[in-house]
C-alpha cells in the first residue's frame, strides 16, 4: 500500500513539474511533504534522504558567483571573446559560446547564461543581425562545458555527492570527450551559419573599439573574488586528499568572500536562487519515498533481468535511456531517481564502487547531454527562451529540437564511442 502511495505521488510530482502549471519548486515541496503527511516516511527518514552536500555546494558557489558579478569581470570576458574574433560574426558566436562553456565548467549553467546572455543581445543589437543563432550555440555550449566537471551541471553535483568520485575524477574522465563534443559542435554551426551571418567592416571596427575594460567595475572586490575563486578551485581538486566535502569548500568560500566584501548578507543571499534550492530539498525526499518502500529496488532488478546483467549493455542502456529522457523532462528528477537505481544494482550483481564507476560516466554524460535535446530538457533552455521572448525574439519548442536535436544525438553518439573503448 506504501509503495503505491509513493509510486503516485512520485508521478503526480513529475506531471506537475513537466506540465509546468506548478513552479516546480512547489511541486516537489508539495510531494515531499505529502510523502510524510501520508506516513510513507517520518521526518527523520525524509532528512536522512535530503542530499546536504549538494545543497551546499550550490549555496555557496550561488553566493560566490552573486559577489563576483558585480565587478563587471563576466561582461569584460565576452567583449573580450569579441576582440579576439575581430569582429567577424560567425568568430564571435564560437568565441561567445566558447566562454560559455568555460565558465559553465565552473559555475552552473543557469548563472553562465544570465551572464552571457545580456551581452549577447547588445552585441547582436550592434552588429544588426538576429541574436538567436547566437543564443542556440551558447545553451548547447552551457550544457556540454557543464558536463566537464563535477561543479558545472546538477547531475554531476548529485553523482559525486552520492559516490566516491571527487573533482579530479570528473575532470580527468569526462573533459576529454567534452573537448571533442564542443569542438564538434562548433563546426557544425560553423557549416550552418557561415554565410547567413555577414556583416560590413565597419561594423566591424564598431564593435571590436568597445573598450572591455571599461566593464571592470570595481578591481578591489575583483581581486578578492579572483583569490576567493582560485582558493575554492584548490580545495576542489583536493578535497579528497583533505577529507572534506565540496559542500564544505564552497560554504568556506562563500562565508569568505562574504566577509572581506564587507556587503550587507541580505543582498548577497538575493543571489541565491531559493526556488531551486527548495525544489531539490522536495525531490530528494519524494525519491526517498520509492528507495524506502524498496521499488527501486524492484526496477533495478528489472534492469538486471532485461540487460542479463551484461555490464556493456547496462552502461548503454543508461546513457542512452538518461539522454532521451533527459531531453524531454529536468534531468534533475531523472537523476535524482537512478542514483539509488545504479547503487542497487551495484549491490545485486555485487559490483564494487570502482567497477561502478563508467556506470556513473554513462549517467552523467546522457543526463547532462541529454538537456540539450529540447527547449525543456535543462533549466538554462527555459532561461534563455524567456530572456529571448521577453527580447522580442521567440523560440519556439519545435524551432529549437530541430537544430538541437540532431545536435544532442552526435553528441551522445560521441560519448557512446569514447565510453566503449576506454571503459567497457
Amino acid at each position: 500500500m506504501q509503495a503505491t502511495i509513493a509510486l503516485a505521488i512520485f508521478i503526480l510530482t513529475y506531471v506537475l513539474i513537466i506540465s509546468e502549471k506548478v513552479h516546480r519548486a512547489i511541486a516537489a515541496l508539495l510531494g515531499g511533504m505529502i510523502l510524510i503527511l501520508a506516513g510513507v516516511l517520518d521526518q527523520e527518514k525524509a532528512i536522512e534522504h535530503i542530499d546536504w552536500n549538494t545543497l551546499g555546494l550550490l549555496i555557496g558557489m550561488m553566493i560566490v558567483v552573486g559577489i563576483t558579478r558585480r565587478t563587471g569581470v563576466f561582461q569584460y570576458l565576452a567583449l573580450k571573446a569579441v576582440r579576439i574574433a575581430k569582429g567577424e560574426p560567425i568568430r564571435i558566436l564560437i568565441a561567445l559560446a566558447t566562454v560559455t562553456a568555460i565558465l559553465s565548467a565552473f559555475l552552473d549553467n543557469v548563472t553562465t547564461v544570465l551572464l552571457i546572455v545580456p551581452i549577447t543581445f547588445t552585441i547582436a543589437d550592434s552588429l544588426g543581425l538576429n541574436p538567436i543563432p547566437f543564443l542556440l550555440s551558447q545553451v548547447l555550449a552551457s550544457n556540454i562545458g557543464g558536463t566537464a566537471t563535477l561543479i558545472g551541471d546538477p547531475p554531476n553535483i548529485m553523482i559525486g555527492s552520492q559516490t566516491h568520485l571527487g573533482f579530479l575524477d570528473f575532470i580527468t574522465n569526462l573533459t576529454p570527450v567534452i573537448i571533442v563534443i564542443h569542438i564538434v559542435t562548433m563546426l557544425i554551426f560553423y557549416f550552418l551559419y557561415r554565410h547567413k551571418l555577414q556583416v560590413s567592416d565597419e561594423v566591424k571596427r564598431k564593435v571590436t573599439n568597445v573598450n572591455p575594460r571599461d566593464e571592470i567595475k570595481d578591481y578591489g572586490l575583483l581581486k578578492k573574488s579572483l583569490v576567493v575563486l582560485a582558493l575554492i578551485i584548490t580545495g576542489f581538486v583536493l578535497h579528497q586528499s583533505l577529507h572534506l566535502e565540496s559542500a564544505t569548500i564552497a560554504l568556506s568560500g562563500a562565508a569568505l568572500l562574504m566577509f572581506i566584501a564587507r556587503e550587507e548578507p541580505e543582498d548577497i543571499l538575493l543571489a541565491v536562487e531559493w526556488p531551486s534550492i527548495f525544489f531539490f530539498l522536495g525531490l530528494f525526499i519524494v525519491v526517498g519515498g520509492l528507495v524506502e518502500t524498496g521499488l527501486i529496488n524492484k526496477l533495478a532488478q528489472w534492469a538486471l533481468n532485461v540487460t542479463a546483467g551484461n555490464f556493456v549493455f547496462t552502461g548503454m542502456l543508461i546513457l542512452w535511456l538518461s539522454a532521451i529522457a533527459s531531453a524531454f523532462v529536468d534531468n534533475i528528477p531523472f537523476v535524482a531517481t537512478m542514483i539509488p537505481l545504479i547503487h542497487q544494482m551495484g549491490n545485486l550483481g555485487g559490483l564494487t564502487p570502482q567497477a561502478l564507476e563508467p556506470l556513473w560516466w554513462a549517467l552523467s554524460l546522457g543526463a547532462c547531454l541529454g538537456g540539450n535535446g529540447t527547449i525543456i530538457g535543462a533549466s538554462a533552455n527555459v532561461i534563455v527562451a524567456g530572456l529571448a521572448e521577453k527580447n522580442g525574439y521567440a523560440i519556439s519548442f519545435v524551432k529549437f529540437m530541430k537544430l538541437a536535436f540532431p545536435m544532442m544525438i552526435v553528441s551522445v553518439a560521441i560519448s557512446m564511442i569514447y565510453l566503449l573503448i576506454f571503459y567497457f
